[in-house]
């Protein structure tokens, strides 16, 4: 029996290791997190950080894997690409993964390559930080003009991001980023405004080189949680045709510039009012959110199937029935800390509901959400046509409540 290595076990990830079983492969599963839910999936499980290259590689080798797969994790990408290339597996470049990995190697890449990237800089010190962000304003006031937003290099989910409409926050910006950072690096950077309500984002998956799905999807926002923050995703994408063909050029210029060969890449864009195309993040792995199960949904396809088949270098056989119906997915979260009672839906956004999928249960704590992994839970959602997708959405705050009591 063919061995497949999994790196990370959390609820999301959890499908993969269900998938990969079903598939006839024996599963070994690497997490750090001593209660992870996928160790009760799994046939194997290795109490072992996913960051850590060399404990990792040490598994693969005891363990004599045939593929390995870190499923919907930034954080895992190249621990599985840098185990893949010392084993001889199938994997993307190891030094392809670890620019995507990394917001400002990526910035660079992209500068290089002659992609619109925004203005950026990367600090591994915080004082170097302030000083020269400070200094620059002073010096080159072109360079960093307001507003700019300041992230970690290494984070997804926008945890540890700040807009800055000011320069007042600057600091506590700053030290909000190196707090999420894990190779404690941040970058500033000018913020692009889009012409678009939505950033477009979702997953594509790439065969031999060329990007074979389009998962391209709405990315909403709730501006009265966090206006950074992913809430959920819709579809069709809301985009002309003309500017739906830039962003797909644009990606495939990408793909293959980095030498991406097969597999998911989770993607974040922006068209700006001048047409222009802006790769803002763009991560060598599946989507989290439930990204793949909505895009299962729209085309028809296992997305989850397809990537443990490219990991494992067999053939992917992707077979596209794209359906007419609108889909949607919603984040289930909260504006305040406590503990979790319940969680409401309205009559009517019931009569549009596919499935819930519920991560909280009564007495369970539950925080502000500042951050993708505060959320409680996931919501599909199926819509006969667009406006009525646009009406609930617009008001998907009214049609779903967390109840949370305080103390």
């Amino acid at each position: 029996m063919k061995k497949i290595l999994l790196l990370g076990g959390s609820a999301q990830q959890v499908v993969a290791i269900e998938k990969a079983k079903e598939m006839g492969f024996y599963t070994v599963l690497c997490d750090y997190l001593a209660d992870n839910p996928g160790q009760y999936v799994a046939d194997k499980f290795y109490l072992t950080s996913t960051t850590d290259k060399e404990a990792v590689l040490a598994v693969a080798m005891a363990e004599q894997i045939d593929g390995v797969l870190a499923y919907a994790s930034d954080p895992a990408a190249p621990t599985a690409a840098y185990v893949a290339t010392k084993m001889g597996l199938p994997s993307n470049p190891l030094v392809s993964v670890e620019t995507l990995c990394n917001k400002d190697a990526f910035r660079e890449f992209l500068r290089k390559n002659g992609f619109h990237t925004p203005v950026a800089r990367g600090y591994q010190l915080r004082e170097e930080a302030v000083s020269d962000v400070v200094r620059k304003i002073q010096e080159e006031k072109d360079l960093f003009c307001l507003p700019v937003i300041v992230k970690p290099v290494d984070s997804s989910g926008s945890k540890g991001v700040t807009v800055l409409h000011d320069w007042d926050g600057l600091t506590e910006a700053i030290d909000f980023a190196f707090s999420f950072s894990r190779g404690k690096r941040i970058i500033v950077e000018e913020f692009i405004e889009k012409k678009h309500p939505y950033l477009i984002g979702g997953d594509l998956f790439v065969c031999d080189g060329k990007v074979v799905l389009w998962g391209l999807l709405n990315c909403h926002r709730d501006s009265s949680v966090n206006p950074l923050v992913p809430v959920g995703k819709s579809y069709p994408l809301e985009l002309s045709k003309e500017d739906e063909d830039r962003v797909k050029a644009t990606l495939q210029q990408l793909v293959d510039g980095l030498q991406i060969r097969h597999g998911a890449m989770n993607v974040e864009l922006i068209v700006d009012k001048n047409n222009r195309v802006w790769p803002i993040d763009v991560g060598p792995r599946n989507g989290g959110n439930m990204i793949p199960d909505l895009l299962g949904l729209i085309f028809g396809v296992d997305v989850v199937e397809m990537s443990i088949q490219a990991a494992m270098g067999l053939k992917v056989d992707v077979q596209l029935q794209e359906q007419s119906a609108c889909y949607a997915t919603h984040n289930i979260h909260t504006d305040q800390n406590g503990t979790y009672v319940d969680v409401e839906f309205s009559q009517e956004v019931e009569a549009f509901v596919l499935k819930k999928c519920l991560y909280k249960k009564a007495g369970d704590p539950v925080e502000y959400f500042d951050n993708a992994a505060k959320a409680l839970g996931i919501v599909f959602l199926k819509f006969d046509d667009e406006k009525q997708m646009q009406s609930i959405l617009a008001e998907i705050n009214q049609h779903i409540k967390v109840v949370v009591a305080q103390g």
